[in-house]
């Protein structure tokens, strides 16, 4: 009679159960560690994959342009034009914020002191903000 492996075993699910405990812990390692591997494989044929499809499309992280430089630059006229226009749009939409900010708080726009505006970024998913529009417009109608 031929001695069986523990792979052998696990062919017959009947033969696992006689199997004793130090086999069976050495048959679970074995089944870990081979899982581990294909992940392992797995994860870095992904990471191949991604790494040679962005080396052919070309897309290369954008570099930041240092302080120092964006601060020697200088202005044409026409940029200053462009600059005063941000301005004027800035000033527009404090105004905007003020006034909804008035209209939510049911006061006078004279009661409220805009001291500072910053944008939050957006991390909610497509459809969450999906959702948000279809609720407004449907309160609007």
């Amino acid at each position: 009679m031929e001695k069986m492996t523990i792979i052998d075993r696990f062919a017959n699910p009947e033969l696992i159960k006689t199997m004793p405990f130090g086999e069976k812990m050495l048959a679970s390692l074995y089944v870990t560690l081979l899982g581990m591997a294909i992940t392992f494989v797995a994860l870095m044929i992904l990471w191949i994959m991604i790494t040679a499809m962005s080396r052919i499309l070309g897309t290369k992280p954008a570099k930041k342009e240092e302080p120092a430089k964006a601060a020697e630059k200088t202005l044409s006229p026409i940029e200053e034009e462009s600059a005063n226009k941000e301005d004027e749009m800035d000033d527009a939409l404090v105004a905007v914020i003020a006034a909804a900010a008035a209209a939510s708080m049911n006061t006078s726009i004279h009661n409220i002191i805009v001291k500072n505006i910053r944008r939050t970024p957006d991390t909610a998913p497509a459809w969450g903000r999906t959702g948000r529009l279809e609720q407004m417009k449907t309160r609007v109608q």
